[in-house]
């Protein structure tokens, strides 16, 4: 595979643009992990969508199938602190056991399972919702870390610092490869990260769209007329922030927010995951908390990733153009 965007992301992962395309609860499965691949960049299923260690080792295995020698990885999404009965050690167990070669990490400190990780080969992404906590994962390790802005959809932190800044910040303070998140869907706001020092990005929210994601039909129509102005943020009360689409269950979430701040028993049956995937089987999005970014502005059809994907790589292409004007040019990162 010949490189078209040379960063230090591409050559950790071995792809062809300096994309990553992030860990969407329920929805990043093997077809749409592998069409990421397939399309040239780089995709991770998420192992919290499967409620078996055996429904996650077959979803490794349909990718592989699909993928071929193409690079993909695997989402762990740990809560911040250990709970009874959670099994992200024998995960990581079966990631290994299946042959993997990429792990993204979010949630707590992956630190305990880094020498199980490293001692397969296996290269770790982490992903951190402020510099501070980036840092932190470097020192202990990992390979790459991803720093998202106030604008990504799930979480984006309690501090709400903006991508743009988080990016310069990140670029001038890490010495590993790392990816900015957080609004992304464009070629020309990758090209505007890669200026700020970071070797790539994160993008989820301009994904969603694509035809090899299974939620519902309805679900991406309301997605495609939406704005950067129809998320909302929740659960700031809990110190959980959350964005996520606006509909009825933002707006019953603030009000309850407004009325038992701090009080998450009161917020939790609105803001279960259940609910929030049967938005993706129904298509009715009125209801259920569903994460979303600010880039929903850029998901203006529905069409395979691979086409997305294309668009995205010209804009970047135009980007380099348009700065040529000035008389810049980037010959490391151009063809």
């Amino acid at each position: 595979m010949q490189t078209q965007f040379s960063t230090a992301i591409t050559d950790l992962f071995g792809t062809r643009l300096p994309i990553v395309a992030g860990g969407l609860q329920w929805l990043a499965n093997a077809d749409y992990v592998a069409a990421a691949a397939r399309a040239g960049v780089m995709g991770f299923i998420t192992a919290a969508s499967h409620a078996t260690l055996a429904g996650l080792r077959d979803e490794i295995a349909r990718c592989q199938d699909r993928a071929g020698d193409l690079p993909f990885g695997v989402n762990v999404s740990m809560l911040p602190a250990p709970a009874p009965g959670e099994r992200v050690q024998e995960t990581f167990e079966e990631i290994v056991r299946a042959g993997v070669r990429f792990v993204e990490t979010s949630g707590r400190n992956p630190e305990p399972y880094l020498p199980l990780l490293h001692g397969a080969g296996i290269k770790v992404l982490h992903k951190a919702p402020s510099v501070r906590h980036a840092l932190k994962a470097q020192t202990i390790g990992v390979d790459a870390v991803a720093v998202v802005g106030a604008e990504c959809g799930g979480h984006p932190g309690v501090d709400l610092v903006g991508t743009i800044v988080q990016g310069a910040l990140a670029g001038e303070a890490l010495d590993i490869p790392v990816l900015l998140g957080g609004g992304i869907g464009t070629g020309a706001q990758v090209m505007a990260a890669l200026a700020l020092g970071v070797d790539g990005v994160t993008i989820g929210t301009r994904f969603l769209v694509a035809e090899e994601v299974w939620a519902h039909r309805h679900y991406k129509e309301a997605l495609v007329r939406s704005r950067e102005t129809d998320t909302a943020l929740i659960m700031q009360s809990v110190r959980n922030t959350v964005r996520a689409l606006r509909n009825e269950t933002t707006e019953l979430v603030t009000e309850l927010e407004r009325a038992h701040g701090g009080d998450f028993e009161v917020l939790r049956p609105h803001v279960s995951g259940q609910l929030g995937r049967r938005v993706y089987e129904t298509g009715d999005s009125r209801t259920g908390t569903v994460s979303l970014g600010q880039a929903v502005a850029f998901a203006d059809r529905i069409e395979p990733l691979d086409a997305i994907v294309r668009r995205i790589e010209a804009e970047m292409r135009e980007a380099l153009t348009a700065l040529s004007r000035f008389g810049l040019s980037s010959p490391s990162l151009a063809s």
